[in-house]
């Protein structure tokens, strides 16, 4: 069994990305600059956020963070929005979800310019990436294509099970493992709270992507030996035993699943520290597509 070390590739591939700004700096060159919104005190959001922002700083990035209160209006939100997809210097921004219960997530989502969605939410995105075109993929899954190719585990003709269909993770995600080229070219099955006999299906796939946000969700008598395991989710468990009151658990019961799985991420340290990697990836894509146009 191998752990798939998100932490160790994410920081390969920051390093990859600061020398390439490095090398703009040395050349007077513009170095990317990545903008991201956050509305509310959710602490999730806050940490996440604030892990973006020290991310920009290790790679040499320049970043702005937007903050506004919980009580801000739709209005307000979107002209903050339209400011950032004017303003020049700015080369890629996020808007931070969940968003307060006042604001129209999907009419956010929307109002980003699709050159500068670098978490590849915009139906632009998402179409042309279904379409094999260059697109912003969703940083998540991307990072889990960053890891099965830097891994070298093969997908073509693998029977991949993604359980979960989320617009940023399940949907995308069974999308790109059917792409043609690599990582993809597997055959794909997408699942959700209504498939029946999960475990039947689960059982026969060489490759499984879970992001449903149940800890411990899939056992170990739900793969089969040498699968490939993939786990997107991390939830926060209550723990009178833990330092900080609770301790984080992925979808997957690590300890069982890894005595048969081939390859697992583990929680934390697997999918997470990629995604934000792969934000980075797509803020220096995005600047550099901008800086083409020019």
């Amino acid at each position: 069994m191998t752990i798939l070390d998100g932490k160790k590739i994410s920081n390969d591939i920051k390093a990859e990305i600061k020398a390439e700004v490095d090398r703009m700096k040395t050349n007077n060159e513009k170095v990317p600059h990545l903008a991201a919104i956050i509305v509310g005190n959710d602490g999730a959001s806050m940490t996440y956020v604030n892990t973006k922002v020290k991310a920009c700083e290790q790679v040499g990035f320049e970043s702005t963070l937007v903050r506004l209160s919980s009580t801000t209006s739709e209005v307000e939100l979107m002209d903050k929005i339209e400011k950032l997809n004017n303003e020049d210097a700015i080369d890629g921004f996020i808007v931070q979800l969940p968003l307060p219960p006042q604001i129209d997530t999907q009419k956010v989502l929307l109002a980003v310019d699709p050159d500068k969605d670098v978490d590849g939410f915009h139906p632009t995105n998402f179409g042309k990436m279904s379409l094999d075109m260059t697109s912003f993929i969703p940083a998540t899954p991307f990072g889990i294509l960053e890891l099965l190719e830097r891994y070298d585990i093969p997908t073509k003709g693998k029977h991949t099970v993604v359980i979960g269909r989320s617009h940023i993770v399940g949907r995308p995600m069974s999308i790109l493992m059917g792409r043609s080229g690599f990582p993809g070219n597997s055959t794909v099955t997408l699942t959700h709270e209504y498939t029946k006999n999960i475990t039947q299906i689960t059982s026969q796939a060489d490759i499984v992507i879970i992001a449903v946000g149940i800890p411990d969700f899939l056992k170990a008598e739900m793969i089969k030996d040498d699968a490939v395991v993939i786990d997107v989710g991390i939830t926060r468990v209550p723990d009178e035993n833990a330092k900080k009151g609770y301790v984080l658990k992925g979808d997957v019961d690590f300890e069982n699943a890894s005595k048969k799985a081939s390859y697992i991420t583990p929680v934390p340290g697997g999918v997470g520290p990629m995604t934000i990697a792969m934000l980075l990836k797509n803020t220096l894509l995005a600047r550099e597509q901008r800086r083409g146009r020019k």
